[in-house]
């Protein structure tokens, strides 16, 4: 049957779903989860015993405004691509606020770090424009804006001027020690975990590789993901034995696969329209006692480096990677000093009981 309400009154709006989302929800308190698309690394295995709707823009303001909606979490303001989608759903809550004289806390969550970039054309200019001002009506009307990271809040606080009043914090988007995940200690193995792709630096920690091992002989590095650049992938396990490749591996196995690695690699690259924000693999591997080494492109790149993370420009030649993928194997901390710097509760979990008014533990 095709949902017509939520079943919870908590409700929580996405563009785009995902394994970490799914798994994350298991762990937050109930709320109904209405989402455009998935993410290729969805989980099916994950929905059950949650509330699960997928829904275009209309179909889903629709839904929010039939429900009796306590607290809505949406898109944050700057993910442009869903600013139709989030203005509408808005728009439907705050109509139904007016007839009912009432008023739904509208939260939102905000890792963005990268400034929109400038449109080309007539077209173009009309169309970021447009975003834009619904952009600016969505954050007008959020209640509580929690923040991952710093480079977030700054970037926020460029290019929203200030109107309503609205309560925000900034909660680092750093994890807590997963089970088991500062145990022993670890051979000279480098992880790369994510999407095969240009944009999370596969060619570029593949083109470093040679430099570590002229050091290290004894380094390994093991791929984990899928992507375009997966062809990439395997000619260069095909070629180097010291590389090893797990296409797609099933999300049960990651925490166990990073409990081997000593070094996690995240050779994060820049585009037009994209920046890192955060780095999934990165909140993973440090959750499972990893030294981290990647760019200044992610939104944790700063605590990563005061903490004796490694951290790179994301035009670092292959030279300098190698030599901070090297130092990162050399890190003398063992994976329990690591999980020592992370706080006792998940950043974004953290994030969730503060936007939804609930006591932190």
């Amino acid at each position: 049957m095709t949902a017509t309400r939520t079943a919870h009154r908590d409700v929580r709006l996405y563009e785009v779903v995902r394994s970490a989302h799914l798994e994350r929800a298991h762990d937050f308190e109930p709320a109904t989860i209405i989402y455009r698309d998935r993410r290729y690394d969805y989980d099916a295995s994950l929905e059950p015993g949650l509330d699960l709707t997928q829904a275009g823009d209309v179909r889903a303001a629709r839904i929010i405004a039939r429900s009796h909606v306590q607290t809505l979490e949406v898109n944050e303001p700057l993910m442009l691509s869903a600013a139709r989608r989030t203005a509408l759903s808005v728009a439907a809550v705050r109509a139904v606020d007016a007839l009912r004289g009432s008023h739904t806390s509208i939260v939102s969550y905000a890792i963005e770090n990268l400034e929109p970039p400038r449109a080309t054309g007539p077209r173009g200019r009309i169309g970021r424009w447009g975003r834009m001002r619904l952009a600016r009506y969505v954050h007008r009307n959020i209640d509580r804006l929690a923040f991952g990271t710093d480079a977030a809040w700054d970037l926020y606080h460029d290019t929203f001027s200030a109107g309503r009043r609205q309560s925000t914090r900034i909660i680092p988007a750093l994890p807590s020690a997963a089970e088991g995940g500062g145990t022993g200690q670890r051979e000279a193995v480098v992880g790369f975990l994510g999407a095969f792709d240009e944009r999370k630096g596969l060619r570029e920690l593949l083109a470093a590789w040679p430099h570590v091992r002229a050091v290290r002989p004894d380094a390994r590095l093991v791929l984990l993901g899928k992507g375009p650049l997966q062809p990439l992938a395997e000619d260069a396990a095909d070629d180097d034995p010291s590389i090893s490749l797990v296409v797609d591996p099933p999300r049960s196995a990651i925490p166990a696969a990073l409990r081997s690695v000593k070094a996690l690699a995240l050779p994060s690259q820049p585009r037009e329209r994209w920046r890192e924000q955060v780095g999934l693999p990165i909140v993973e591997g440090l959750a499972n006692g990893c030294v981290i080494v990647t760019t200044q492109e992610s939104g944790l790149s700063s605590w990563l480096a005061a903490e004796g993370h490694h951290v790179v420009p994301s035009d670092a030649g292959p030279e300098t990677l190698a030599a901070a993928l090297v130092a990162a194997l050399d890190d003398p901390r063992t994976p329990q000093e690591v999980l020592d710097a992370l706080p006792l509760v998940d950043g974004r979990r953290a994030a969730d009981q503060w936007l939804f008014e609930r006591a932190i533990a």
